[in-house]
């Protein structure tokens, strides 16, 4: 019943114990599968959201703004208009209860305690999937593999080699990164994997983890220690003016300007906001204008157009492009943590797109069909004993493959890769797959290797060591060495390489 105030709060404290009471019965229930897990988290998910609904307005009740709660205390104790009056507002109370129950006969006052809740716990609430999400088992990133490739700042790579670097960012130059293009491609990749991990994990508490991921940017922006855009601001043309400006006082010409050379002529220029564009000649005569001409009285044919709504000011836009520098740091670093709590659903991903790559369409047909038909007696076929008397390696569902798959493929020849951890590849494809993946990447870069073509084949720590130290050799044939190269002038006009002039100095004979 809740014709009163105070009936509303007794049953809103009886909602959330009884919710309490079914999350914990649900939780100490073992899901006997993937599509039972999703189904319980989100149970649980939607019945931790009405406690909160309901603690909320419980919390409003009880602040009582509007003294409606005081009133109908006052008026149990019989407080009225005209006096106290204990027997009036008794029949008055007495006659709402009445009028209540008139008007929903089939109403109840009290949950009954036997109700446990089962049908609540047996419900399956809407989840949607895609079909190449499988129910969550992988993730479905063909649309935005489609942006990656047809963009600038992608490459045309296959699918399964852009699941191995869509979470690179490192990769793509900054200039690139400040593009509009790139920008709307990260927003929708963060967007899928915030959704995807909302409907694999809804038990998780996101707002938590990005309060801490965006904390710990703001640290390490700060300090300029953020990945890949510790030196943004110089590739993008905003380098700090104790780095770029030229005090022109000290040049009467603009042929004694042109001798500072185009780079430093560029940065000095884009520094200041205006184009950085034409010859070496052009350049030195446009920086040469701000010598005796304000920037703000410059001809704005002068300024670039990035700069030209700030030109009044006399000052580019660096400011906007570093805070649209830092919401982009921020994307990334959402998206890079996102992809660390979703590691083993991409590397499933990787997997099945590979088996895909090597199944025809017909087979591919049949095993999704299959797939269907046999999810929601998934459970049962867990329990069943494998009958697998040739050991043939087991699929992504827990199942053997085709024999003829085993054989097509070589999947009996093992080839072990010492820089990998000794981690065993089965069948030539995989090996030779292997040598751009990253557990190798990641092996080579702890020897201090590039992973080049070079190196392909190479399994052994001891010879891919021996290999670059060959390389190094025959590229020390023609590299500078200062040490040797760099010469030295003592006070008599004596000429020493860089060695014999440090160690003579060191004894003090110079």
């Amino acid at each position: 019943m809740s014709s009163t105030l105070l009936e509303v709060t007794r049953a809103s404290h009886e909602e959330v114990e009884r919710l309490e009471r079914l999350i914990v019965k649900d939780l100490q229930n073992e899901p006997a599968s993937n599509k039972d897990r999703l189904f319980q988290s989100h149970r649980v998910r939607n019945m931790i959201d009405t406690v909160t609904s309901t603690t909320h307005k419980l919390v409003e009740i009880y602040e009582d703004s509007d003294n409606a709660r005081k009133d109908e205390i006052a008026a149990l104790g019989g407080q009225t208009a005209s006096g106290i009056n204990v027997f009036s507002a008794f029949y008055d109370r007495l006659k709402e209860i009445r009028e209540y129950h008139r008007k929903h006969p089939v109403a109840r006052g009290v949950v009954d305690p036997n109700d446990d809740g089962e049908a609540l716990l047996k419900e399956e609430p809407p989840i949607e999937f895609s079909g190449e999400e499988a129910f969550g088992r992988y993730l479905d990133l063909h649309e935005l593999y489609h942006l990656y490739i047809n963009s600038k700042f992608g490459e045309p790579i296959e699918y399964s080699a852009y699941l191995d670097v869509f979470a690179e960012t490192d990769k793509v130059p900054r200039k690139k990164k400040m593009t509009r293009q790139y920008r709307e491609y990260l927003e929708n990749l963060l967007e899928y994997l915030l959704y995807f991990f909302q409907r694999t994990e809804p038990l998780q508490d996101f707002d938590r983890i990005f309060s801490k991921v965006t904390s710990e940017f703001e640290e390490n922006w700060a300090a300029g220690n953020v990945q890949g855009w510790d030196n943004g601001n110089q590739e993008n043309g905003h380098v700090p003016s104790q780095h770029t400006a030229i005090d022109l006082d000290y040049y009467s010409t603009v042929e004694e300007l042109i001798e500072v050379g185009p780079e430093r002529l560029k940065e000095a220029l884009a520094a200041l906001g205006l184009k950085t564009g034409g010859t070496i000649q052009q350049r030195a005569e446009r920086l040469f204008l701000t010598k005796d001409t304000p920037l703000e009285k410059l001809d704005k044919k002068h300024f670039a157009k990035v700069a030209r709504g700030s030109e009044k000011n006399g000052v580019g836009a660096a400011p906007q492009q570093d805070e649209n520098s830092k919401e982009i740091a921020l994307m990334e670093a959402k998206m890079k943590k996102l992809c660390d709590l979703l590691e083993e659903t991409i590397a499933r991903t990787k997997d099945n797109v590979v088996k895909k790559q090597a199944l025809t369409y017909e087979e591919i047909e049949a095993e999704r069909q299959e797939e269907e038909t046999q999810e929601d007696s998934e459970s049962e076929d867990e329990e069943q004993q494998i009958y697998n008397p040739l050991k043939l390696p087991m699929g992504w569902d827990g199942k053997p493959i085709p024999y003829w798959l085993y054989k097509l493929h070589g999947l009996g020849q093992e080839f072990k890769c010492e820089i990998c951890g000794n981690y065993s590849y089965w069948g030539r494809r995989a090996f030779e797959r292997h040598f751009k993946e990253w557990r190798h990447q990641h092996g080579m870069r702890c020897l201090g290797i590039p992973n080049t073509k070079n190196f392909n084949e190479i399994t052994s720590i001891e010879e891919a060591k021996d290999l670059w130290k060959k390389i190094q050799q025959k590229q020390g044939v023609t590299k500078w060495r200062p040490d040797l190269e760099e010469e030295y002038e003592d006070k008599e006009g004596n000429i020493y390489n860089k060695k014999t002039y440090t160690d003579l100095q060191r004894q003090g004979l110079i």
